[in-house]
Formats: C-alpha cells, structure tokens, sequence
C-alpha cells in the first residue's frame, strides 16, 4: 500500500465569512491510499480556528509513512485504532487517512461503502446550503443565486441585527432556514430570539453560545423554543456524552473527531442519549463530500455543501439535486480525482 499526498487550494464562489473566520481560499489535503489497481481517497482541510495547516498535517503523515504502507488494512476500524495513537494530536491528519482506508476497503470489495454497512439511502435527509456572513442584502443575493430548499444563515456578529437579516431574507424565499450563531450570542438572547425565529420558519439554532458556557447552554436547552445542536461544544467522541441535558441534538465534524470510524460511534452514542444528529462539512471537495456522505442514511440532518461552495473542485463524487445527495456508480466513497 502506498501513501500519496495531494495538497490543493480550493478557490471559493464567494468570500465565507462566519463569525470568528473570512476566507477566500479554502487549502486542504487529500490523502490517497493506492493498492495495485485500487486508490483510497480521503481529505481535511486546514483551519486558523483550530490551528490545523496542510504543512502539519503532512509532516505527521509523513512521520509515520512507513508503519502506514505496511499495514495490511484488512479491517478499517483495526487500521483506525492502530493509527490512533501516532495522530492523536492531529485528527484532521488522522480523519484524512480513515476515509482514505474506509474507501480504498470497499473499492476493494468493489461495493459502495454504505451498502457494506447495510444502510438504506431512500430516507436520507436533504443537506442544506449555507450563506456566509455578509451584508443582509448581499446574504439575499447569495440565496438568490443558488435557489435551494433549505438554507443554513450564519449570522453571530450581533443579534440584534441578525434578526433583521432573517426577517429580510425570508421576504425573498419560502426555503426552510437553519441558523448557525457559530458561538455570538448569550444564552438572553438566544432565548429571545428563538420564538422569533420559530415563526420565520428557521427550524433549529446551530451553537448560539460560547462552547464552554455550560450554565447558558443548560438555561438555553431549558428556555429555547427551538432546538439547540452543538457544533463547537461536541467535538470527540467522549463530548457526546456530555452535550445530553445540555443540547437538543450534535453536529459532527469528521475532521474534528478523526474520521468515519470514530464518527460512527458518536452517531451510534447519541442515538442512545436520545440526541438528534447531524454531520457537517468543513468545506471538504467532492473527496471529503462524498466520505461523509456514505452516513447520510443514519442521520437526522445534513450539511454537506462544501463541494458546492468551491469554484475549482479537483474531484468527482456524490452530486446534487435540490437538496437531495445522490451517491456515485463507482465503488467505495464514489470519489475520484480528476
């Protein structure tokens, strides 16, 4: 098996702009896992919020090339737990490498991965598209360009203001809304924002408080009359745990938590805590898209747009429609490098 590493920068549509970052360029890096006639693909992109850059998390793969390659990956939650230890500081690093191996094992068995898991894809929910922070008539124009079902808003810069941009945007759609605060609003104002953005059709709010704020989140949970999905306050696996009694539902980020294979049991814990599910994207190409995707069957919701923000998408993978992600023909996560 041999590791190639394929660093790339993706040119975004729009300036993304959320309430502690704005980017034009998305860097980000995919990992290839080639075995004879097969190829594995997986990605993470960098991140300043986190301190994640390309050139990190290639030097920690390129450390330890050769315990890679030589490993037989027969199973790839056993490749995972092998891996582990040797990225434990650096799960983009490790998340990259899982999808890679999740891949090249079902292109193996040349079936789509999902069918391997046995999961059936005709109830998967539809992803939404997001509109970056921006002026409230240039997150009007945004949505105009991309008509779509389901929007997620980030707003966070001021609620008092925020309010207003949803007000403003819903004059222009019948489109369900979602609001991302990305961590810009206390626990007071998100309560009394919340029945307000219950009657302009937004059907949840994603992280409005601090990830540490525990005591607001807790009165949030409590007082919302929306429900509350943790972004930033579930992270690892051993945060799910902690997010019950204190969120409605956990947005998992693949890069965050190190891949499929923890993501897995963090989709499978939550079900146990009675907590809704979704899984997000870090403005992944179509090669991360398209490894998140193959979870769409087990999830409440999904925000797996990223491949549809960028203008220079260096694969192939799941495709579109309204909403709808519809999986490849190919085999495996249906990702291919163009």
């Amino acid at each position: 098996m041999q590791l190639i590493l394929h660093p790339a920068d993706l040119r975004l549509r729009h300036t993304f702009t959320i309430a502690h970052d704005s980017r034009d360029v998305q860097p980000t890096l995919i990992v290839e896992l080639r075995d004879g006639a097969f190829s594995g693909y997986g990605e993470a992109t960098a991140t300043r919020y986190y301190g994640v850059t390309i050139a990190g998390m290639a030097a920690d793969l390129e450390a330890i090339r050769n315990t890679i390659e030589a490993h037989e990956l027969a199973n790839p939650e056993t490749f995972w737990a092998d891996m582990q230890p040797h990225l434990a500081s650096n799960p983009f690093a490790l998340c990259a490498l899982d999808q890679a191996a999740w891949d090249l094992w079902a292109k193996r068995q040349q079936k789509p991965l999902y069918q391997l898991w046995h999961l059936d894809s005709s109830n998967s929910p539809l992803t939404n598209y997001t509109i970056g922070l921006d002026t409230p008539e240039r997150m009007v124009e945004k949505m105009q360009e991309w008509p779509w079902p389901l929007y997620k808003i980030k707003l966070g810069r001021r609620a008092d203001t925020d309010l207003e941009t949803i007000r403003l945007m819903r004059e222009h759609t019948s489109a369900l809304f979602r609001v991302d605060a990305n961590c810009g609003w206390t626990a007071e104002q998100t309560i009394a924002l919340a029945p307000k953005l219950a009657a302009l059709g937004v059907e949840f709010i994603e992280q409005p408080l601090p990830a540490n704020d525990w005591i607001g989140a807790k009165q949030v949970f409590e007082q919302s009359a929306l429900p509350i999905i943790a972004d930033e306050s579930c992270i690892l696996e051993s945060d799910v745990d902690r997010c019950a009694g204190y969120f409605h539902g956990i947005n998992i980020k693949l890069t965050k938590c190190g891949g499929i294979t923890p993501a897995r049991r963090m989709i499978a814990r939550a079900r146990e805590l009675g907590l809704q599910v979704m899984v997000g994207c870090m403005t992944e190409s179509s090669v991360g898209i398209s490894a998140i995707a193959q979870l769409l069957p087990l999830l409440d919701y999904a925000d797996l747009d990223g491949a549809l923000l960028i203008a220079n998408d260096p694969a192939t993978g799941v495709t579109f429609d309204n909403g709808q992600i519809m999986y490849a023909s190919e085999n495996g996560t249906g990702a291919q490098l163009n």
